[in-house]
């Protein structure tokens, strides 16, 4: 059996073995956890981090970078991703990863992960793609190149295109479950699949199998997976391809390559790799949690619901307020908000409960009125919705004190951390896979003292507000 990769104990930036670059802010705490959870000392930045920070803070042994092309045009990711890829592409790493959700939805309009695939030759070259849609610890699955993911509603694992709450996502809803023929929507760029059978066999047919494919021609690799021993053996396929790469190796996927690399990394150190990781279990109660949630989806309302179960004081947002009277519903939501807070209640702010709530119709309804078409007023609803939590959430941090926020949505989330501007996040404690509880690095004096968890609507279990509240003995 070939040798693992030591466990990495760097103690210069050049000792880094990974970089990534979330297209959205819960997908990146995503990654952040996963990493950190190994044992690796990283921080997640919202802008590629210069060589002087990754002095100051440093030493680290991954970095990331917290972005938002998920909810980007093609045109929008035209302008702002090279200078991001190219900065990225000069990281001492040997790979660099654009984390993905899970679920990989995008569309050729909005968040177009084939559309990155073609800007990022341009800065890392003309090498292979390898991309990880596998995630078994989120319930995430890749058979002959078709994705299935298992549904937190009833617990079951769907097709995605079939499944409940993806298959009616209400920006990128997913329509196909064989990933090569997704992406084909969005590039020219064509994609092989190293499949199960192939990942059963040693290492020695793998590597042939793997190579074959690579004098294909093809542009970029799928790796199947539906067990943790899969994206082991993913990990070190990703390790021998990046060291063939005369630069950093460009790959796509959800956290499924952090799972797969630190695995295959732990190999050699299993001991140290566990004890590290147990030092995340707890953490503390406090009195209040803010919840800002932007996410339409079933278990969302789930989560909505237990919340006020227990006590939370509910704030309903009427987004298409800011339509006509922006300063005064910003007034009034921010007002009902501090006063709930300071009556000694935990807050729960809300846009929808569910897809079938009428405040995102109307809201669509209101857009489509000012001249826009039906897929525009999807894209810039969700749009308004994320700056308006975002201008919310910051006025209500600056009013009152708060500890510990709960942001819940993708896109919103990386509104809000966008405009609340930390420097850098930290893993603190796990909360629900996915979605850590993070602190933030910042000189801002209403940010110092802040922990945040970051969960896209798939996220967490019916009571994730509750135990984010309540806390946890480690």
């Amino acid at each position: 059996m070939t040798e693992p990769t030591p466990t990495p104990t760097p103690t210069t930036a050049s000792a880094m073995r990974l970089a990534f670059y979330g297209d959205d802010f819960t997908g990146s705490t995503d990654a952040l956890e996963v990493l950190s959870f190994a044992g690796l000392r990283c921080a997640l930045f919202l802008q590629v981090p210069s060589a002087d920070l990754l002095e100051a803070l440093g030493p680290f042994d991954a970095v990331g970078v917290a972005g938002h092309s998920r909810a980007m045009s093609p045109e929008e990711m035209d302008a702002q991703l090279p200078p991001v890829l190219a900065a990225l592409a000069q990281l001492p790493v040997p790979l660099v990863h654009y984390k993905v959700c899970s679920t990989f939805d995008s569309h050729p309009d909005v968040g177009s992960i084939g559309h990155v695939m073609d800007l990022a030759r341009q800065a890392f070259g003309p090498g292979v793609i390898p991309m990880v849609a596998a995630n078994p610890a989120l319930g995430r699955y890749c058979a002959f190149g078709h994705l299935f993911a298992r549904s937190a509603t009833d617990g079951q694992v769907h097709r995605i295109d079939r499944h409940p709450i993806m298959r009616v996502h209400p920006v990128t809803p997913m329509t196909e479950s064989d990933l090569a023929k997704h992406l084909s929507m969005q590039t020219r760029q064509t994609v092989a699949t190293v499949m199960l059978p192939v990942l059963e066999r040693s290492e020695g047919q793998q590597d042939a199998e793997v190579d074959a494919l690579l004098a294909s021609s093809c542009d970029a690799l799928l790796f199947d997976g539906t067990r943790a021993e899969h994206l082991t053996a993913t990990g070190r396929h990703l390790s021998r391809l990046s060291a063939l790469s005369p630069g950093p190796m460009f790959a796509v996927g959800s956290s499924g390559l952090e799972y797969a690399l630190t695995q295959w990394w732990r190999e050699g150190s299993p001991t140290q790799w566990s004890a590290q990781a147990s030092s995340f279990e707890g953490f503390a109660a406090v009195s209040q949690v803010l919840v800002v949630s932007a996410s339409a989806s079933a278990l969302s309302a789930q989560q909505v619901d237990a919340a006020v179960q227990v006590g939370f004081a509910e704030v309903a947002l009427d987004v298409c307020a800011w339509l006509t009277q922006r300063n005064q519903a910003l007034a009034d939501m921010a007002q009902a908000i501090v006063s709930a807070w300071r009556n000694g209640h935990s807050v729960v702010v809300h846009t929808a409960r569910g897809t079938g709530d009428a405040r995102i119709g109307q809201l669509r309804e209101r857009l489509m009125a000012l001249g826009l078409s039906q897929a525009q007023a999807a894209l810039q609803g969700g749009r308004l919705v994320g700056e308006c939590l975002g201008e919310l959430t910051e006025r209500v941090l600056q009013t009152v004190e708060v500890r510990r926020l709960l942001l819940s949505g993708g896109d919103t989330s990386s509104a809000i951390m966008q405009r609340l501007g930390p420097q850098a996040l930290q893993v603190l404690a796990r909360l629900a896979t996915g979605a850590p509880l993070c602190k933030l690095l910042s000189d801002k004096p209403h940010l110092r003292q802040l922990e945040v968890a970051l969960k896209g609507g798939q996220m967490g279990s019916a009571d994730f507000f509750v135990q984010a509240l309540r806390g946890r003995e480690a």
